[in-house]
This record gives structure tokens, C-alpha cells and sequence, in this order.
């Protein structure tokens, strides 16, 4: 049996792998042998029809391809870049890539090229959790584990519907409710998780901040916070109780659509809870407030000390099965490696390390920049901006318009395809080997399980023969991804709080390795925790008489971003469709609809069309299409945070037309 680690989610399950068949592992610590209905099937993403199996090449986007050679298409790549300002090239990269991929993109484009226009599709799911961990605990850093919720009183969900989103993980969290764990589940929408609670907060879709700031003022107020570890430990502490006290609490509780006693049953249950986790994802962060929302959920942490203690902390989780290693490696435009900033020590330490001396000192492009930044050159890879970047008109106006675009994928038929001019084929999960981190720090192997396809080659390979056409032959003259890991491993002795450096490669197929298991404090200078005032600034798009319905988006169970892979196995079309809008009763009256009535969903940028879903397990004025409908972001806004830039995916304001 061949071991390796599954390819869709942050969970990360481990996998066991035979001929044609496919198991879940049962020493492996994360699943236990469990796998979920995507995981189960992905072999069937391997022989499909739908596979890219050659270079392909066209002139222009109205052409059609033709097929090419490695040879031809890689020395096209290099010799565009060459004569293309490194201001004007971009690498859009993906969570999906491999550990070992990240780092020879991320080492090209800011090493050697220079350009920093580096950056991931997890700018539009995990950059607002980045940038809040950085401002209160010092780090890009997770301070727990999945397992500490069987060590825990508490669990609150906020924005995350582990049901359907981190299925294996939910299965967790049901055993440990049968040992007593109490949840707490914070979503507009009564979800698979929220019929697991013990208290479900249906609260106002824009409204967390309100939430978490309401626990906080309590907390400060009532004098239930942990005065000993807060002195000791935590900065801002009078600043954000004198803020508090002409907060108006009266608007905020009336703000999240919560009654006084709603509020207060789930406080009883939060200050007679010893140990407290609080776990979320797209629900918050994709926000135009989203760094906010991820502070305001932080500051409870550190006012009650429930951090850097096992079944305590927040939680971050992660949707992609390595959104974690590319933010260890650099793969957000925002950071240069290793978690190291663009200051002038940390340049001066990479520099030194990758041996050039062409680091640019500035931030670059971010994924959600690139489209409207007038590129001359776009590298997608293993991923499908135009499918998921909101706003789809916008960015295909956007895309049309780069004079060349390469897109390397696994598969034929993504959204990007259609404005790329070079087409270069990849070798998907189960055709490569290298390494992911998943959503708790835990760092394990895929394993190569069939013989690679045709003409494809693994992501990394692809960057090293554009390095090398480039004449960065010393540079990248990696022999397998197990070089390029020990390299990487090297680097991470640059940064004091990465331990990476500590596994053995070979060893982490049969024991994963889970690094940072000695941070116990804070990573700020100072090594305390910084608090931060944040209010609701209401700044998400609003509805009114002609768009009077905000649009929820999200996953569903067995499907996977555009269902590329997933909409192949016939199980996975059964539990859900891939395409409705949930709506409620009262809605769906006024409107003269029921259900399966065909409809058509505008906002002010496009429409879509979809069919009714009748349900009371929405609010109403609120409407919920899932993610597997490629339309989806016709619809959504290009609002985006300040500071994390990611887009605020689930407040758009929309209207409903019966067909």
C-alpha cells in the first residue's frame, strides 16, 4: 500500500493507496482512517477524458490551439518574459500546488525575475486570517490543533459550515460532542453544522464585528476578563476599554438581528466554559471588513488568556489542501519568504541565501490586483481566476486585454482556458510527489500512486525549464521535489520561529511533522498580544427597492470550486445539485415562486440564471447560491479589505426575477 495525503480540503486526510483502490489510513492522526465522499472518489479524476495531455499554442485569444512542444512553448514563455518590464509580469498561483511547486514559482518570480506580482487564489480565502494573526499574535501562525477539541468546553463556528466544507473534521467534532464538547454555531443560514449545535446565532449576514465586540465589551465591562494574563501579557488593553465605552450597544445587538436573550444564553454558556475554541473561514474573512471581523473574534481570545493553551485558541480553517505551505514558502505578493516581510534585513538575508540580487523592496500585484493592473504577462497556475475572482464581466474585460496569458492546469475545460495563449499540461494529485501543510501546521507527503500522463509534468518542473531558458541553470538544477524541499528547509533557519527545518523528508509519509509545536507565547517583539478597536463600518454593499436581497455564497459537500474533478464521479451529483438558490418561504411567496421555479439573479454588475430552492433554513432577504455554479460571480461585488485585499464574497446585493 502506498501512502500519501488527500488533495481537496485544509484537512489534509491521510490516504492509502493499492492498485485501483483507495482507503482512508488508519494510523494516520488526522483522519483515522475516515475520508469523505470527494476524497473517496478522487481517483476518478485521474483517467478522465477531460485531462490536458499537450502543450498547446495559439497567437490570439479569437484562434484556435494547436498543439505544441515543451520545447517550443517554454522558449516562447522565457523569451516574452525577457522582453517584457518585470513590473509587468505576474505568477497567479494556487493552494493546490504542492509545497516544492510554490517555492521554485515563488524563488523565479521574486529571486531572479523580480518581480513580487507573486501571489495565490488564497488571497481570496485566507489573506484577511494572515493579516489578523500577524497584527495580534505576531505571525502568520496557527497556536492550535484540530484534536485540541477534545480538550476543549467550547466550540464556536463562526462563518463555517464544516458539514459540508471540512467534512472529516465535522465527523471530529461530532465524537467530541458525545464526550461533552458544547457548540456554538454563528451563521445566517441554519446549515448541516448548525443542526449540530447546541446554540445556533442566526445573525445578520455583516454583523460579526458587532458580535465579537459585544462579548468583549461584556467581558470588560463585568470585569470577567483575565486582569492577570491581560496585564501581563496583552497591549492596548485601556485604549480598547475606553473605545468601548461609547460603543453603542443597543444598534450592535440590534445590528446582528440577535435577541437580548439570545445573546445572553450563549454569554452564560461562554463564561461557564473553562477551556474555549473559536474555529472560521470564508463566513468571516471574506469581507470587505474581513481582517476587522478576524480581530474582533482575536480580541476575545486574549482578553480571557484562552491562547497558546491546549482546547483553547482561534482556530483559522483553511479551504485548500495547501494554502498553508504556500504561506510558509511566500506565495502571497505580500510576503517574501519564509514568512520574512520586504524590510531591508529580510531582503538582505534571501538575497544572501538564493545568491541575486535582483529582490525588489516593495509589495507586489496581489491575485485580486493583477486583472486590472494592465499585465503584459500572466502565469496562472492550477487555478481559474476568471471562474473565481468576483465581478466575472470586469475580470473577463480585464483578461481579454493581457497580451499573453499562460495557464498551467491538469484539465481541459476551466473558464481561464478561453483567454490563455499558451496551454501547458500539469500532473494533477496522484501523478506527483511533494509536500502540503494542512490547516493545523501538520506538514505530510503526497505520493506519486499512478504513472504520470503523457506529456504532463509536475508545477515545479514547468518553473525550473522557464528558469533555465531564462540562464538560471544554477539556480534551478533541482533534480526532484525532495532537493527542492531540503532547500526550502535551509531557508526556514532564516526566520527563528519556523522549525521546519527539523523533518526528515523520507520519513514524513509514515509521520507527519508538526512544526512550531514549542511556540507557547506570542511572536511580537515584544512577545505580547496586541488588541485592536475595530467597529462595523458598514461598508458592504447595501440593498435597497430594486436590489432588496443580500446573495450568500459557499460550498457544497461532494463539489469543488468549479467542479472540475468533482462533477466527474456520478456519487457526487447526488446529495446536491450544482445549481439552486435557497430562499425562504416568505420570500418565495411575495415573489410567486416555488419550488424548482427557474429564476433569474441580477446585482448591479450581471445576472445568472438558477432555480428556487424553498427553505426555512435561511433568513429571509438573504438568498444562497453555492460556488459549484460557475455563473456565481457574475453577481458578486469587487469590494475588497484595505489591508488583506480579498473580496467580500457574500454581501451582495442582489435581485430576483421569475423566468
Amino acid at each position: 500500500m502506498i501512502k500519501s495525503v488527500c488533495g481537496y480540503c485544509g484537512v489534509g486526510c491521510g490516504i492509502e493507496y493499492d492498485e485501483q483502490k483507495l482507503i482512508g489510513d488508519v494510523t494516520y492522526p488526522t483522519n483515522e482512517g475516515k475520508l469523505c465522499s470527494k476524497g473517496i472518489s478522487e481517483l476518478i479524476s485521474l483517467d478522465t477524458p477531460s485531462r490536458l495531455l499537450r502543450p498547446k499554442l495559439r497567437e490570439s485569444i479569437d484562434e484556435e490551439y494547436r498543439i505544441s512542444t515543451w520545447y517550443e512553448t517554454i522558449k516562447i514563455i522565457a523569451d516574452k518574459i525577457k522582453s517584457t518590464d518585470k513590473n509587468k509580469i505576474g505568477f497567479y498561483l494556487s493552494g493546490q500546488l504542492l509545497t516544492e511547486d510554490y517555492y521554485i514559482a515563488n524563488k523565479l518570480g521574486k529571486g531572479f525575475i523580480g518581480t513580487n506580482n507573486v501571489d495565490t487564489n488564497s488571497r481570496t480565502c485566507m489573506s484577511s486570517a494572515v493579516v489578523a494573526y500577524k497584527k495580534a499574535i505576531g505571525a502568520d501562525f496557527v497556536p492550535l490543533r484540530m484534536n485540541d477539541i477534545f480538550k476543549s468546553d467550547l466550540l464556536i463556528l463562526a462563518g463555517a459550515n464544516t458539514a459540508e466544507a471540512h467534512v472529516v473534521f465535522h465527523n471530529q467534532i461530532k465524537k467530541a460532542k458525545k464526550q461533552g464538547l458544547k457548540i456554538v454555531v454563528i451563521d445566517p443560514r441554519y446549515t448541516e453544522t448548525a443542526k449540530l449545535a447546541d446554540i445556533h446565532l442566526s445573525i445578520k449576514a455583516g454583523s460579526d464585528i458587532d458580535f465579537f465586540n459585544l462579548v468583549s465589551k461584556k467581558l470588560i465591562d463585568e470585569e470577567l476578563y483575565n486582569k492577570e494574563y491581560v496585564e501581563e501579557n496583552v497591549n492596548n488593553f485601556e485604549l480598547l476599554k475606553n473605545k468601548f465605552k461609547r460603543a453603542p450597544v443597543t444598534k450592535m445587538l440590534k445590528r446582528t438581528g440577535l435577541s437580548q436573550e439570545q445573546f445572553d444564553q450563549f454569554f452564560d454558556l461562554y463564561i461557564s466554559s473553562e477551556n474555549i475554541i473559536t474555529a472560521w473561514t470564508m463566513g468571516l474573512n471574506q469581507s470587505v471588513q474581513g481582517v476587522d471581523k478576524n480581530l474582533a473574534l482575536l480580541n476575545t481570545h486574549l482578553l480571557t488568556g484562552k491562547i497558546f493553551k491546549e482546547g483553547n485558541g482561534p482556530l483559522s480553517l483553511t479551504g485548500q489542501p495547501n494554502a498553508m505551505g504556500g504561506r510558509e514558502v511566500g506565495g502571497l505578493s505580500t510576503m517574501l519568504a519564509v514568512h520574512l516581510g520586504f524590510d531591508k534585513e529580510s531582503i538582505e538575508k534571501v538575497s544572501k541565501f538564493w545568491k541575486t540580487d535582483k529582490i525588489d523592496n516593495k509589495p507586489g500585484l496581489t491575485a485580486t490586483q493583477m486583472m486590472e493592473a494592465k499585465l503584459d504577462v500572466l502565469i496562472i497556475a492550477h487555478t481559474d481566476p476568471v471562474y473565481h475572482l468576483p465581478n466575472r464581466n470586469k475580470v473577463e474585460d480585464f483578461i481579454s486585454k493581457i497580451p499573453f496569458v499562460v495557464e498551467i492546469n491538469a484539465y481541459e475545460n476551466s473558464e481561464s482556458s478561453k483567454y490563455a495563449h499558451v496551454r501547458l499540461p500539469a500532473a494533477p494529485w496522484g501523478e506527483k510527489e511533494g509536500t502540503q501543510t494542512n490547516l493545523d501546521r501538520t506538514i505530510t507527503k503526497q505520493e506519486r500512486l499512478t504513472r504520470r500522463s503523457i506529456d504532463c509534468k509536475p508545477d515545479w518542473e514547468i518553473f525550473q525549464l522557464i528558469a533555465q531558458e531564462l540562464g538560471f541553470n544554477d539556480a534551478f538544477n533541482f533534480k526532484n521535489p525532495k532537493e527542492i524541499f531540503q532547500e526550502y528547509q535551509e531557508m526556514t533557519k532564516l526566520n527563528d520561529h519556523m522549525d521546519i527545518h527539523k523533518l526528515d523528508y523520507d520519513d514524513i509519509s509514515f509521520k507527519p511533522f508538526i512544526w512550531g509545536e514549542d511556540i507557547k507565547t506570542y511572536l511580537t517583539p515584544d512577545k505580547k498580544g496586541n488588541l485592536f478597536y475595530v467597529e462595523n463600518k458598514l461598508l458592504s454593499e447595501k440593498t435597497n427597492l430594486e436590489y432588496p436581497y443580500i446573495l450568500l455564497t459557499g460550498r457544497t459537500r461532494d463539489q469543488w470550486h468549479t467542479g472540475t474533478k468533482t462533477n466527474l464521479p456520478t456519487t457526487l451529483l447526488k446529495f446536491k445539485e450544482l445549481n439552486f438558490c435557497e430562499m425562504n418561504p416568505n420570500d418565495a411567496k411575495q415573489l410567486g415562486l416555488e419550488d424548482g421555479d427557474e429564476i433569474q439573479v441580477s446585482s448591479r454588475r450581471g445576472s445568472i440564471k438558477t432555480k428556487v430552492l424553498i427553505t426555512e433554513d435561511i433568513l429571509e432577504k438573504n438568498i444562497f447560491i453555492p460556488i459549484s455554479n460557475r455563473d456565481i460571480n457574475y453577481l458578486t461585488n469587487d469590494l475588497l479589505d484595505k489591508d488583506s485585499l480579498e473580496p467580500d464574497y457574500n454581501h451582495s446585493a442582489v435581485k430576483i426575477e421569475k423566468l
